[in-house]
Formats: C-alpha cells, sequence, structure tokens
C-alpha cells in the first residue's frame, strides 16, 4: 500500500471535513488535509487520519461505512453543533478517532501547538 498525503484547499475536501482518506482501485491510500494557517496544524490533521484509517483498516471498519456515516452526520448536523462525526456514540469507528484523537493531542503538546488555537481554525473552516 502506497501512503500519499495531500494539502489541498478546503473546498475542495469530498464534503465537510478538514481531513479525509480513502483508498483507490489498487488498495493505495490518499488523505487530504485543509489548507490552514499553520504547517503544525495541517501535520495534526495529517497524523489523526493516518492513525485512525489504519485502526479502521485493522479491525475491518470499510471506507464505505466511515463515509456513509460521515456524509450523514453533516447532513443531518445541528445549528450551532461543532462536534466531529467520529464523536457521535453511533459512529462506527468512535474507538479508533477517540484513540486518533488521543495522539494528536498528544503531538499538538510536542509541536508547542495550543489545542484551543488549533481547534479554533479547524472549527472556522467553512
Amino acid at each position: 500500500m502506497n501512503i500519499k498525503i495531500e494539502v489541498i484547499p478546503h473546498d475542495q475536501q469530498r464534503y465537510p471535513t478538514c481531513g479525509d482518506w480513502f483508498f483507490d482501485a489498487d488498495g493505495n491510500l490518499t488523505i487530504r488535509v485543509s489548507r490552514m494557517s499553520d504547517w503544525r496544524h495541517e501535520a495534526l490533521v495529517a497524523v489523526h487520519e493516518l492513525v485512525e484509517v489504519l485502526l479502521c483498516k485493522q479491525r475491518g471498519i470499510s471506507q464505505s461505512e466511515v463515509d456513509a456515516f460521515d456524509k450523514q452526520f453533516e447532513a443531518n448536523r445541528p445549528e450551532g453543533n461543532e462536534d466531529e462525526p467520529g464523536d457521535d456514540p453511533d459512529a462506527p469507528y468512535r474507538k479508533e478517532h477517540f484513540f486518533a484523537t488521543n495522539l494528536e493531542a498528544l503531538l499538538s503538546a510536542e509541536l508547542d501547538v495550543e489545542w484551543p488555537t488549533y481547534e479554533k481554525e479547524v472549527q472556522s473552516l467553512p
């Protein structure tokens, strides 16, 4: 499996998200991260997505399951709700998402990124 990580304009994401992953027909993985003001913020999203997808792959949680859940979550997102789809108790990848978030938070401390500042930028993406 080849793994490619790309930073792209936010409006080019497949749906409203700052980080996305998907496999091509050959089983190669692409991770897309929305462009942000700080390379460290982009790196944190990339690491989160990589950890999440590896755990999903290991545990048999498919891309189609994750995509379907995320798209439905976004379509039905209540006004003012800033939760990530993976935080939802019904998310098929909730455990994997939480583990990835924990590693993301640990890495943010090592990169001297203030978590509230990082979260604010992620949440401010349109």
